[in-house]
């Protein structure tokens, strides 16, 4: 039986620069404390803020980059059960189409750095996002996949439960 957990919903945005390097931030607090993501944030629920919206107003707030929802592609949306042993998450993941000019300054929840994608492989980056998230960039950017990772398990069990457009991009 799955553990009764709250339920988050958050956005992820992928954004690189002209040399199509990945922003991505040391986080500073939890989730994911020490180490590095792209991105993103929870939605405010109360508000109604859609999943885009969200995207626009994190991508904003975290880099100083402002975007409309034109310049995002949503390409994945992962649940994920029971992540940590704390919490489920439904996550919606974006690829932002609008370089950014430059490195954003440090923020409270973090520093950042550009990598690139073969860099990315070497570093210190969740779990899930080693087995799913990477991967699924590569392959979905610019398509679309709805996946589920059971986090509930040792070795986490991710299944795809749509696929849609492109698939197989570089």
């Amino acid at each position: 039986m799955s553990p009764v957990l709250p339920y988050k919903i958050s956005v992820l945005v992928f954004i690189e620069n002209a040399a199509h390097e990945q922003l991505l931030l040391l986080r500073a607090q939890q989730p994911n404390l020490g180490v590095w993501s792209p991105i993103g944030g929870k939605l405010e629920m109360a508000t109604g803020e859609s999943p885009f919206e969200c995207a626009v107003r994190e991508t904003e707030e975290e880099t100083g980059l402002k975007i409309t929802t034109a310049d995002l592609h949503l390409f994945a949306m992962i649940a994920e059960k029971a992540y940590q042993g704390s919490t489920h998450w439904l996550m919606f993941l974006f690829r932002c189409k609008t370089p950014i000019a430059g490195l954003p300054a440090d923020i409270s929840e973090g520093k950042f750095a550009f990598f690139s994608r073969e860099q990315i492989q070497t570093l210190d980056i969740p779990e899930t996002d080693k087995a799913a998230l990477w991967p699924i960039f590569d392959q979905y950017r610019d398509g679309f996949v709805a996946l589920k990772a059971d986090c509930t398990r040792t070795l986490i069990a991710i299944s795809v439960e749509q696929i849609t457009g492109l698939a197989g991009n570089t």
